[in-house]
């Protein structure tokens, strides 16, 4: 079964992520479209896979984690604007039958990406 997934881990507290909004996107002939929405949750990870089913679009797709809105609900203080609000991460999907897992490791001063398995 091919998919796309995700899991967020708080750096700074050594935590999952909890309650984390995302959303994904695919990108195509100049529009982002919404494919899916997803909350995190107590393991850091949503419930379902982003996209999953016999085969995924290959394309270019859009992850937004909506991190500021975690940091101040946990009751980070944050300068305004916030350093890091929004974090984007656009990958490229080629394997149609892939699996594709993208964890975020995430502070409210830094983030990495990778893809994982």
């Amino acid at each position: 079964m091919a998919r796309l997934s995700t899991h967020v881990l708080d750096i700074s507290r050594g935590l999952p992520v909890e309650s984390l909004a995302i959303t994904l996107r695919r990108i195509g002939s100049g529009e982002r479209s919404v494919v899916a929405t997803g909350v995190t949750n107590r393991e850091g990870r949503t419930d379902e896979p982003l996209l999953s089913g016999a085969r995924i679009e290959p394309g270019i797709y859009e992850l937004t984690f909506h991190a500021g809105d975690y940091f101040r609900r946990i009751g980070v203080v944050l300068t305004e604007p916030p350093f890091i609000d929004e974090v984007v991460v656009r990958l490229g999907v080629s394997d149609p039958m892939g699996h594709y897992h993208v964890p975020l490791l995430l502070s409210p001063y830094g983030y990495s990406v990778y893809r994982g398995s």
